[in-house]
């Protein structure tokens, strides 16, 4: 069983759930050490104090906040004695449809999973975000900083998903991008037809089990390659091939057309099935509601 990140409870009007916290994501990703060029031992991190170079070991640093050029240090009993509710609990302040929130905020995806007598309660939520098709919007202190987060009900779980702060999410208005509609860059009607088109017959069911880091795997198969031929320790010098510049005078309905060859109109997606009906979870015992 996945490890417990965090640990409080769900609070909404009246009623809350005791969770924990589990991430539902993991890095599958190549991991470059870093290894000194002449010696190719490895190359370790350590903690200095900045003035004099002396190694500080984990025991002997604190945190500290910098404040009319001073620094105040806080305990980790003080940062979580500044808003003890808020550092236990997932405060629901409000719901929300969840097309209403752009993409643009979402963040870091956990799983939400009941702890002892929070199973009825847990449940009772989960079902009525799934009958309302709505997202909880949440407030919640994770590693010592304060999250806004969304609680997105699944048939099995509830996820919590951090969000961005509003202001830290950029605005596209200092980019130099082209004017809204077909105008601005003289787009042609049949252009858009045929680009929609083309979409229309790229356009399949979202399954992501079928995409691969192709990337991490051509980078695995360069390091097999390199041991095999005892090339292990060498830096070897290799050619790479610049992408070809392109004009910016291109015939777009060309290209669409091109694009278009030999491709077959999508078909209509068949109505789906009513799902088969979910055995409902009972409570153990008659434990009160929390």
């Amino acid at each position: 069983m996945a490890r417990t990140m965090w640990k409080g409870a769900i609070s909404f009007g009246l009623l809350h759930a005791p969770v924990g916290l589990y991430p539902a994501s993991k890095q599958d990703e190549i991991d470059f050490d870093w290894l000194h060029r002449k010696s190719f031992k490895p190359v370790g991190y350590k903690r200095v104090v900045k003035d004099t170079g002396e190694e500080v070991g984990k025991d002997d640093i604190v945190k500290a906040v910098k404040y009319e050029d001073q620094y105040v240090v806080l305990s980790d009993e003080e940062i979580k004695a500044a808003n003890v509710k808020s550092t236990h609990t997932i405060d629901i302040v409000g719901f929300t449809e969840a097309e209403d929130v752009n993409f643009l905020f979402f963040e870091t995806p956990y799983y939400l999973a009941p702890t002892k007598g929070g199973e009825k309660v847990y449940a009772l939520l989960r079902e009525a975000l799934l009958k309302s098709k709505k997202i909880g919007v949440a407030l919640v202190v994770l590693h010592n900083k304060q999250h806004l987060a969304a609680l997105i009900a699944t048939p099995q779980a509830i996820v919590l998903n951090t969000l961005r702060w509003a202001t830290e999410v950029r605005s596209p208005d200092d980019l130099d991008l082209p004017e809204e509609g077909l105008k601005s860059m003289a787009i042609k009607p049949k252009e858009l037809q045929m680009a929609t088109q083309l979409i229309e017959s790229m356009t399949e069911e979202w399954a992501p089990e079928q995409f691969k880091d192709t990337f991490r795997d051509d980078i695995m198969k360069m390091v097999k390659q390199k041991f095999d031929a005892g090339q292990s320790k060498e830096i070897t010098e290799v050619s790479i091939e610049e992408p070809e510049e392109t004009s910016n005078v291109v015939d777009l309905t060309e290209l669409l057309r091109k694009s278009l060859q030999g491709r077959t109109p999508a078909a209509p997606k068949k109505a789906k099935a009513p799902p088969p009906a979910r055995k409902r979870a009972t409570v153990r015992g008659s434990k009160a509601v929390h």
